[in-house]
């Protein structure tokens, strides 16, 4: 029989933690319950969960300082935050560091769950892509491994965020194939809301920093003006669009 998703629910109001444990072992997830944030952390550190659903106004570590420090982490956990700061700030703010996907209290719980699942099948996609395109890209002195989740820019190990991993590997699996800031949220973020692209501009901002030698002219990841972005097969030639 498979082992069921593991699922932590980090949330300090009692009725909607029960909530949201009766619902998500209803689809058959194996569900663990902290009520605060120095709990929550101290789980998240001990186990290997397939998903996270994260209030952010927590006692103890606050539900921020959670995400940054999971998207620190080796292991790739998919986070929803909850949280009634509903304001576009806070939405953002934890999207760039790094949750998958923000739900306003209140909020239905079957939309949560709905939001789990399509979560984890996004994750077990990726995870099967990995295992086809095993082999290493190599473009224009940038390698990547996707089974290591590790990348090298002219011989130099490159320090990425998981977010900025995938980003990277999205780009250079479709070479000087322009995508907007819409599409790639959901490529690679896996949704589409209007109004987060501003996230998608601060990880490219990020990734050039770190593979560009140059990145206020970059040469690898490129604007297309009024189109979005892309990667060029090969490396543009010096003064170009940033």
């Amino acid at each position: 029989m498979d082992t069921p998703r593991r699922v932590l629910i980090v949330e300090d109001d009692a009725h909607i933690a029960e909530l949201l444990r009766l619902h998500l072992r209803d689809e058959g997830y194996a569900v663990e319950h902290a009520a605060d944030g120095n709990v929550g952390m101290r789980l998240l550190e001990e186990g290997n969960w397939d998903a996270l659903v994260l209030d952010l106004m927590l006692p103890g570590i606050d539900g921020l300082e959670i995400c940054k420090r999971a998207r620190a982490m080796a292991r790739y956990t998919p986070i929803i935050i909850t949280s009634a700061r509903s304001s576009e700030v806070h939405r953002i703010l934890g999207l760039e560091l790094g949750a998958d996907d923000y739900l306003a209290k209140p909020f239905s719980m079957l939309e949560l769950v709905a939001r789990v699942r399509a979560l984890l099948r996004r994750s077990e996609a990726l995870e099967r892509n990995a295992r086809l395109d095993a082999g290493s890209l190599v473009l224009h002195g940038l390698s990547i491994d996707p089974v290591a989740r590790t990348a090298e820019v002219d011989g130099r190990r490159l320090e990425l965020t998981p977010r900025e991993f995938d980003l990277l590997h999205f780009f250079a699996r479709h070479p000087d194939k322009v995508f907007s800031r819409l599409d790639l949220l959901n490529q690679v973020w896996g949704y589409r809301h209007e109004g987060y692209e501003h996230t998608v501009n601060t990880h490219i901002n990020r990734l050039r920093a770190k593979i560009e030698a140059d990145s206020s002219n970059p040469r690898r990841i490129l604007t297309v003006w009024g189109r979005g972005y892309k990667f060029a097969a090969a490396p543009a030639a010096a003064g170009g669009a940033p």
